[in-house]
């Protein structure tokens, strides 16, 4: 596996919202996992067009595979996230193995983007102390939901967008996937009654770090 690399230091995802008060305002983030794919660009579009942040959770294989696409996603503001190497579930794994599958991934990330990787989403939400635990030590904060569209499984983009809606809260983590055609088809009207309700479409390290937030710290699971 590959070892973990230094990344150049620049200023965090974060900071590109810090006009937005998650303290003061109706704040979401929209968070897609196991990209980058063929689908990954036209979101990339959209979000850009709608003047929204999101986060994206990528496996570092794919990220060997596109790493255009992740530095344009960092470029433009969104927060990246390790979500492991190969996608693999952590408990079942030797420490090792698990250690391996975290620095993989944020190697390629960081030689992606030229950020320093802050934060991991367990593959399939599997996790438990010890993962944790040497989250922790690899100085990844665990990333979670509130809640989750289960779009790999619905496949149509109605569908998907009422589950958003159902699930929208404030200060809530909505997982989807990038890899999912219709999530991406059901973005522009997810994104436009999502604004219509008052929501604030923020990255997962904005709404931690939002005014009286803990923010996330490693080896410590959010939300």
């Amino acid at each position: 596996m590959l070892a973990l690399s230094l990344a150049t230091s620049v200023l965090p995802a974060a900071d590109v919202q810090a006009k937005i008060d998650c303290s003061k305002v109706k704040c979401l983030a929209l968070t897609f996992d196991d990209g980058p794919g063929k689908h990954t660009r036209p979101l990339l579009d959209l979000l850009k067009k709608e003047k929204v942040k999101a986060t994206f959770f990528v496996t570092g294989k794919h990220v060997e595979e596109s790493p255009s696409v992740v530095r344009r996603a960092a470029r433009e503001g969104h927060a990246i996230g390790n979500h492991t190497y190969s996608h693999q579930s952590l408990p079942p794994l030797l420490d090792y193995e698990i250690i391996d599958q975290m620095r993989a991934a944020s190697t390629v990330i960081e030689d992606a983007t030229g950020r320093r990787v802050r934060m991991f989403r367990p593959p399939y939400g599997h996790t438990d102390e010890r993962v944790l635990g040497i989250a922790g030590e690899q100085d990844l904060a665990q990333v979670l939901w509130t809640g989750t569209t289960l779009d790999w499984s619905l496949r149509d983009a109605k569908k998907i967008k009422a589950a958003v809606l159902r699930l929208a809260r404030r200060d809530g983590v909505i997982l989807m996937h990038d890899t999912v055609p219709q999530t991406v088809q059901a973005m522009p009207a997810i994104v436009k009654e999502l604004k219509k309700r008052g929501y604030h479409l923020v990255t997962v390290p904005a709404l931690a770090g939002a005014k009286g937030a803990k923010g996330l710290r490693p080896g410590v699971s959010y939300p």
